[in-house]
C-alpha cells in the first residue's frame, strides 16, 4: 500500500502523522511511504531522515494525495485538504466531527473512508489513540492556566502554588479522565489547592487513593459545579463523551459570577467545549475575555509541544496504521472491532451515531458501514 503523510496546515500545528521511525516500520512491511517535503521540520525531522528511512518525497500536498491510498495525518483535514480526498482514499487522523458541520458535509461529499483516532476503542473501554494527546493537553492545561493568571495576561495576578505565608491558587478540574488525571498531577506538583469533580465514584476513589489529602474530590452535579467554580482561580474543563459534543457544564451565568481575572482552560474545545462561553482559539491568539474571565480554548493544545506529541502519538497509532496497510482498510476494520469504532465516514455515509445526534443528521453504525465498503 502507498501511505501518504502531508504537512499539517492548521494554525501553529507542527506535529506530523508519521516520524522517520514509523516510516521505517512501514517500509519494512513492504509498503511505500510518500512524505511531503519539510513535513517534519517543525519537530526536527529532516527530509534526509525520511529518505534514509525509505520514504520518497513529494513537493506538495496535492502530490501526496494523488499518489497515496492511505493518508495519515494528525489534525482534521482543512478545507483545502478535504477537496483533495477521493473515494479510493482512507484517511486516518483526528476528526472531532461532532461540532464541525462543515467538515462533516465535505467528508461525506468526498466519499473517502475516514477513520477517527478519537473514537478507536480498546478492550478496557478506553480511547487509546486519544489518550496520549489527552495526557499532553491535561499537563499543558495547568501550564497554560498558570500563565493566564498572570496580570500581564489580564489574570488575577495569582501564583499557582503561592509562597510561604500566602495561600495557593484554587484549581477546579471538571472530569477525572485522562485529561483530569494529568492536570491533577501537574497542579498538585505546583502546590495548588485542587478540587476534582466527576460523576463516577470509582474515579473519585482512585483520585483519593492516589493523591490523598492533596486533592479534594467531589461528586459532580449542578450544585457542586457551581460552588466549586465560584471559588476557583482556575477551572480546567476535561469532560468527554466519545465522539459526541461535550456537555455544557459551566453556564454563562456562572462565568459572570467568577472572580475577575480568574481563568478557564477548555480542553474539551475540540468537541465543542464544556463552558457555554467557549469558542475555539489558536496558539497565535490563545485567549479572550468574557466578563473579566480569561478563556484559553486552543483547539490543538498538544501542537505547542509538537516533538513530544508526535512521538507520543506515533507510539499509539503505528500498530493501527500497520494493520490498515497490511490488510487493507476493509479487512483491518472487519478483524479489529476496536479499530472499527473509529470508522466515522464511508462511501458518503456517516457511520458515527453520536455525531449524527449532535448534528441532527442520519447515521448508521460502523458495523453497517463496513457493509458499504468494497
Amino acid at each position: 500500500m502507498i501511505v501518504g503523510v502531508p504537512t499539517e496546515i492548521k494554525n501553529n500545528e507542527f506535529r506530523v502523522g508519521l516520524g522517520p521511525e514509523a516510516v521505517h516500520e512501514l517500509v519494512a512491511h513492504g509498503h511505500q511511504v510518500v512524505v511531503q517535503a519539510d513535513a517534519g521540520a517543525g519537530v526536527g525531522f529532516t527530509d534526509e531522515q525520511y529518505l534514509a528511512a525509505g520514504a520518497r518525497l513529494a513537493a506538495s500536498a496535492e502530490e501526496v494525495f494523488e499518489q497515496a491510498e492511505l493518508i495519515v495525518k494528525v489534525k482534521e483535514p482543512q478545507s483545502s485538504e478535504r477537496a483533495l480526498l477521493r473515494p479510493h482514499h482512507t484517511l486516518f487522523t483526528y476528526l472531532h466531527l461532532a461540532p464541525d458541520v462543515a467538515q462533516t458535509k465535505e467528508l461525506l461529499e468526498g466519499g473517502a473512508t475516514c477513520i477517527a483516532y478519537e473514537t478507536v476503542t480498546d478492550a478496557n473501554g478506553g480511547l487509546p489513540l486519544l489518550a496520549p494527546m489527552s495526557e499532553v493537553a491535561g499537563r499543558m492545561s495547568i501550564q497554560a492556566g498558570a500563565r493566564c493568571l498572570e496580570k500581564s495576561q489580564a489574570g488575577r495576578g495569582v501564583l499557582l502554588g503561592g509562597v510561604p505565608g500566602v495561600e495557593a491558587a484554587t484549581v477546579v478540574i471538571i472530569g477525572g479522565g485522562v485529561v483530569g488525571f494529568a492536570a491533577t498531577q501537574m497542579a498538585v506538583g505546583m502546590g495548588a489547592r485542587v478540587l476534582v469533580l466527576d460523576k463516577s465514584m470509582a474515579v473519585l476513589r482512585r483520585f483519593d487513593a492516589l493523591f490523598g489529602n492533596k486533592v479534594q474530590t467531589l461528586f459532580s452535579c449542578a450544585k457542586t459545579v457551581e460552588q466549586s467554580v465560584l471559588q476557583a482561580d482556575l477551572v480546567i474543563g476535561g469532560v468527554l463523551i466519545p465522539g459526541a459534543a461535550a456537555p455544557k457544564l459551566v453556564t454563562r451565568d456562572l462565568i459572570s459570577r467568577m472572580p475577575q481575572g480568574a481563568a478557564v482552560v477548555d480542553v474539551a474545545i475540540d468537541q465543542g467545549g464544556c463552558f457555554e462561553t467557549s469558542r475555539p482559539t489558536t496558539h497565535a491568539e490563545p485567549t479572550y475575555l468574557v466578563d473579566g474571565v480569561v478563556h484559553y480554548c486552543v483547539a490543538n493544545m498538544p501542537g505547542a509541544v509538537a516533538r513530544t506529541s508526535t512521538y507520543a502519538l506515533n507510539n499509539a497509532t503505528l500498530p493501527y496504521v500497520l494493520q490498515i496497510a497490511d490488510k487493507g482498510p476493509r479487512q483491518a476494520l472487519a478483524d479489529n472491532s476496536h479499530l472499527r469504532q473509529g470508522l466515522n465516514v464511508v462511501n458518503g455515509t456517516l457511520t458515527c451515531p453520536s455525531v449524527g445526534v449532535a448534528q441532527g443528521i442520519d447515521a448508521i453504525t460502523p458495523e453497517q458501514g463496513l457493509e458499504l465498503m468494497a
